[in-house]
């Protein structure tokens, strides 16, 4: 079990001391894929979109993907849809703050509460300071 406060408080204080804290397409994209342990190979033979392109998505090269790419990516990174394509800015950002990965829905309602677009970067961040840690 994991103390929820803890991990947000841990998490805030990651991400404000980085300025460039998931402020594009291409950062949030690497990190979901770093999350969920995949190579860009990985993710092309999943998708059937190039490493190349994938690595140019990644690195800010392309900054409008297609609906289609976001559309793939979403089902592999497990993400909802509407988070890529709000980021990819195909779509303009609802105003309503809810929980847009699956597993963070889950970590809020085992919480009782429903997280903020931020806590949600910020559990993110946090969960990938670990993995990049554990390596």
């Amino acid at each position: 079990m994991f103390n929820l406060d803890f991990l947000t408080k841990f998490a805030t204080s990651l991400s404000y001391n980085n300025p460039h804290f998931m402020d594009t397409i291409g950062k949030l994209l690497k990190q979901y894929r770093e999350i969920n342990k995949l190579t860009l190979r990985q993710v092309e033979e999943k998708t059937g979109i190039s490493n190349a392109y994938l690595s140019q998505l990644e690195n800010d090269k392309i900054a409008h993907p297609s609906a289609n790419t976001l559309y793939k990516l979403s089902q592999t990174y497990d993400v909802e849809l509407e988070t890529l394509l709000s980021a990819g800015g195909v779509i303009e950002k609802k105003e309503q703050s809810t929980p847009k990965h699956k597993i963070l829905q889950s970590v809020a309602a085992s919480a009782g509460t429903a997280l903020t677009d931020e806590e949600e970067k910020e559990l993110l961040n946090y969960l990938n300071f670990i993995r990049q840690r554990d390596k």
